[in-house]
């Protein structure tokens, strides 16, 4: 299932007709533009990925997206799931092959950024096509709901923009002119990428039980124990109903099953506050086995947003206020 938020419906609502015509039209003058004055060159695929800030938006962003669709990535160093996201992206930007550009924001060095996009939490992932501000999706997503986004971004720039991307030369270099070397293989890299492999092909399951392994020798690895927490959220929020799932916790809050549900449909969607918000009124309501049963899984949320995140340290507090 896809989360609520992984749709490009705001694409659909943005693209009215008359609208479309014209940034189409737009798009196309900039790109002749381009070609008379000798611009429009095939670049480097180092290129594809660039740090965007607010005096370089203008030229970095809007402008580009008259030629290519601009994928932004807010993000924050201090924001766990976005170093999961922010690699992905990078390396789809680089596999799609000029077809988009990804651009990263620093929320935490561009607040009038996140401001004007009405950033509520991080990751969160938009896209400017021909100067239009697209939503994408907010919070943790496998690549496979990932890739159909930008399939469908990429779609809609084509046919209701004529943005078709720019050209990429494989064996151009970047700024440096030097490959970088590549990392050696640590020794649990083929577990963990599969499973990776297994949360990309919706086997929430395989996923589990890959980071276990890892876990099993290795207790302290933190890339697993993250992964762990992701793939167990995933693989239960995959066949909730939302609607459904909202309106039983809005009808039983005292409840530990409707709750917990509910909170993992909030994190997914990337509304932390409300998800620990949730959980920590949920542990304050009930008692023995229930109470411990709502503690654990919010300890679980915590562990997919990361020990060093403001709303996590601000959470656990909220709850040992509960508890003690």
């Amino acid at each position: 299932m896809q989360p609520r938020n992984m749709s490009m419906s705001g694409v659909v609502d943005l693209a009215a007709v008359k609208a479309a015509g014209e940034a189409k039209a737009k798009a196309e003058q900039a790109r002749a533009e381009s070609a008379r004055t000798g611009g429009g060159g095939a670049v480097s695929p180092s290129a594809l990925v660039i740090d965007v800030d607010e005096a370089g938006f203008e030229s970095d962003v809007l402008q580009r997206s008259t030629e290519v669709p601009v994928v932004i990535d807010f993000w924050a160093d201090w924001c766990e799931p976005c170093k999961q996201l922010g690699p992905l992206l990078e390396r789809l930007a680089v596999e799609y092959n000029g077809r988009f550009v990804l651009a990263k924001v620093d929320v935490d060095a561009n607040q009038m950024l996140m401001q004007q996009f009405g950033i509520q939490g991080i990751p969160a992932v938009f896209a400017v096509v021909a100067g239009q501000a697209l939503p994408l999706f907010q919070g943790a997503a496998p690549e496979s709901q990932i890739r159909q986004t930008l399939d469908q971004l990429v779609q809609v720039a084509e046919e209701r923009f004529g943005l078709t991307g720019i050209a990429v030369d494989p064996d151009a270099a970047g700024d440096s002119g030097a490959a970088p070397a590549e990392a050696p293989a640590g020794p649990y890299d083929a577990l963990l990428e599969s499973a990776v492999q297994a949360l990309d092909a919706g086997d929430f399951g395989g996923a589990v039980q890959a980071y276990r392994n890892v876990l099993a020798d290795d207790p302290a690895n933190t890339e697993a124990k993250l992964g762990l927490a992701q793939a167990q959220l995933l693989g239960r929020v995959a066949d909730l109903d939302p609607q459904q799932t909202r309106t039983l916790a809005a009808e039983k809050p005292a409840d530990p099953a409707a709750q917990m549900a509910a909170a993992d449909l909030d994190l997914v969607g990337g509304h932390v506050e409300d998800a620990f918000g949730r959980l920590v009124e949920t542990v304050r309501r009930t008692f023995g086995e229930d109470r411990d049963l709502v503690r654990v899984r919010l300890l679980e949320l915590f562990e997919v947003v990361g020990p060093d995140d403001p709303r996590v340290i601000a959470a656990r507090t909220a709850l040992a206020r509960v508890l003690f």
